[in-house]
């Protein structure tokens, strides 16, 4: 097992990545203040963990809430039955919620913690790549509004988190590759080094490889933690940790959510920012061809689908955009590429030039 650590003085946390860590029933009681547990799922993961789960907590006084699956349940309305069951059972400030699930899950949860008598404590114990490697860590919890993604939210660090590797070896190819978006962007934000290594060793995380997985998970969590304590609130560099996203969200929200997958749309929103940099002379295209090839070679796409006769047009990209979190006193800004593992967040790119590329990349 490794342990890292989320430095965030009193408020710090672990992060436990491992095989078979749901066999464990030393890990989380220490994070537990209570005697009082909500687990939160879905109807995909309940039948394969949650009876597991509910083994660690035989002494506690637990409840379960199951969700439908899916990025379109994560609304406001979607979190009624977390708060419904917390206020039925009339659990008081010591309950613990515990996300067990993807992001979507997790977001879910942890936003439910945040406003439950203004403030509960919650665990992540994320079951999809890309929550074990990105979303379960640094606090970020939410749900979704029609015109824009994670518009409606808090930041509110989980007491832990407990990312048992073994999870995955019941995720779809799809969602695998989805959570490979993340780690990727991870090398292009600052790690040359880490980028030639995906490069090498994508076959092997594609093939689930336990020994790839864990190394791909220790460092993007260890990258985020560090971001994470430098900028809790994201009001300066953790803005990095968004390299794709803003292209990204636009096209989850224009092609209605759950259509196009959060890890593909960030792929496809990276791919975006790649071809921005080029057209400012900021990367080559050399480099840019490396990206989109590390990308496919996760299986990803690097160009906007049309989803069920849905088209994102430039127009509606630009609305989209302009609804965007990055949005800052009217500026939208971007998170581009000045080198292959280097990458730095402006407001001052060129306007024209951004059209071009959404040009290239809109499907109507």
């Amino acid at each position: 097992m490794i342990t890292l650590n989320v430095d965030l003085g009193e408020r710090s946390y672990p992060i436990f990545i491992g095989q078979d860590l749901l066999n464990d029933k030393s890990l989380i009681p220490p994070y537990i203040s209570g005697r009082q547990i909500v687990i939160v799922t879905n109807e995909t993961i309940a039948p394969l963990y949650l009876d597991k789960v509910l083994t660690l907590f035989s002494d506690y006084q637990c409840e379960t809430v199951i969700l439908p699956d899916g990025e379109v349940y994560k609304t406001y309305d979607g979190i009624l039955p977390i708060i419904d069951r917390l206020m039925e059972k009339k659990f008081d400030r010591r309950v613990t919620l515990i996300a067990l699930g993807g992001g979507v899950i997790g977001d879910m949860t942890g936003y439910a913690a945040a406003i439950y008598r203004r403030g509960v404590n919650f665990i992540q114990i994320p079951t999809t790549l890309l929550a074990q490697v990105d979303s379960s860590v640094g606090g970020k919890t939410g749900v979704n509004h029609p015109l824009g993604k994670n518009m409606i939210g808090a930041f509110h660090q989980p007491k832990c988190v407990l990312a048992d590797t073994s999870t995955l070896n019941t995720l779809d190819d799809r969602q695998l590759s989805a959570g490979l978006a993340e780690v990727i962007k991870y090398a292009l934000i600052n790690s040359s080094s880490f980028f030639n290594w995906l490069g090498s060793n994508m076959s092997a995380l594609n093939n689930r490889d336990p020994d790839a997985l864990a190394y791909a998970i220790e460092f993007s969590c260890q990258d985020k933690a560090n971001v994470v304590a430098a900028d809790e609130r994201e009001e300066g560099q953790r803005a990095l940790l968004n390299l794709g996203h803003t292209f990204g969200h636009a096209i989850e929200t224009g092609l209605g959510y759950g259509n196009c997958l959060h890890g593909e749309a960030v792929a496809i929103g990276m791919a975006m920012a790649a071809d921005l940099s080029v057209r400012h002379g900021w990367i080559d295209t050399t480099v840019q061809q490396q990206i989109i090839t590390l990308i496919e070679q996760a299986n990803l796409p690097t160009q906007v689908p049309v989803v069920h006769g849905v088209r994102i047009s430039v127009q509606k990209f630009i609305e989209l955009m302009a609804g965007d979190k990055k949005v800052l006193d009217g500026q939208l800004h971007l998170v581009l590429m000045d080198a292959l593992g280097s990458s730095f967040i402006t407001s001052d790119f060129d306007t024209e030039k951004l059209n071009q590329t959404l040009h290239a990349f809109a499907t109507a």
